[in-house]
């Protein structure tokens, strides 16, 4: 199977979004993922609902509302275009933006189901012999939840791997810059006589979506086993 250069564009700018984006919001997303699962407060049921928003909303809402917030005229993209020089409408950097908010509810939810199921005596032992909250969390509840940390990374990148909507809409479909193999899909199914073309990357992003489930359903199965040792 030959590919042509802006197939090959295509696909490695997808996984270069898809990378960015879980790299960029993971941290964020263990801290969540905490916050959810170990603390009470007023109003978490709705915190817990904008957090899921992304995965009902239309995609086209979302990238819209990045558009309003995050765009050159937007109310932060303003800030960040005036003060910090940073430009993310229109660019890839706000592809791997686009694709991080849409694959944020799955790795939060996967990674707070980690969480949860880890028996919190054993983080009290640690408390017993004097280690910090800090260290409890990075030498006990952290190597716990690994398994589950990375299966929700691991679904959130498959998640980037086939976002069109809010990307389309943020960024546009720019080739070189922004058009991922979703926009690229699309972009060639209004083009004549180019079904060979649509179905090579079909099939790339039927592999690598595949290879991300098959991937995290084992790092689940393997937290589970060793969660029940």
């Amino acid at each position: 199977m030959d590919f042509t250069p802006d197939e090959w564009q295509a696909i490695w700018l997808t996984l270069r979004v898809a990378v960015v984006a879980v790299l960029g919001s993971l941290p964020l997303a263990v801290a969540v993922a905490w916050v959810l699962s170990y603390t009470r407060f007023p109003g978490k049921i709705v915190v817990e609902a904008l957090l899921s928003l992304p995965l009902v909303l239309p995609p086209v809402v979302t990238g819209y509302a990045l558009l309003i917030l995050l765009g050159r005229h937007g109310v932060i993209g303003h800030f960040l275009d005036r003060d910090l020089g940073i430009v993310l409408a229109f660019r890839w950097t706000g592809a791997a933006v686009a694709a991080a908010v849409m694959g944020f509810p799955f790795m939060v939810r996967g990674i707070r189901l980690s969480f949860d199921a880890i028996d919190r005596d054993l983080e009290g032992a640690a408390a017993s012999l004097g280690a910090p909250g800090w260290l409890a969390f990075l030498t006990v509840t952290l190597p716990l939840a690994f398994p589950g940390l990375l299966s929700g990374a691991v679904l959130a990148f498959g998640r980037s791997l086939g976002e069109f909507g809010a990307t389309i809409t943020f960024v546009s479909s720019i080739p070189g810059e922004t058009r991922t193999i979703s926009s690229a899909i699309y972009a060639l199914l209004q083009t004549p006589d180019s079904d060979s073309t649509v179905l090579r990357l079909c099939a790339v992003s039927v592999v690598l979506s595949f290879g991300s489930l098959l991937i995290s359903e084992l790092l689940i199965r393997a937290g589970q086993r060793r969660l029940a040792r």
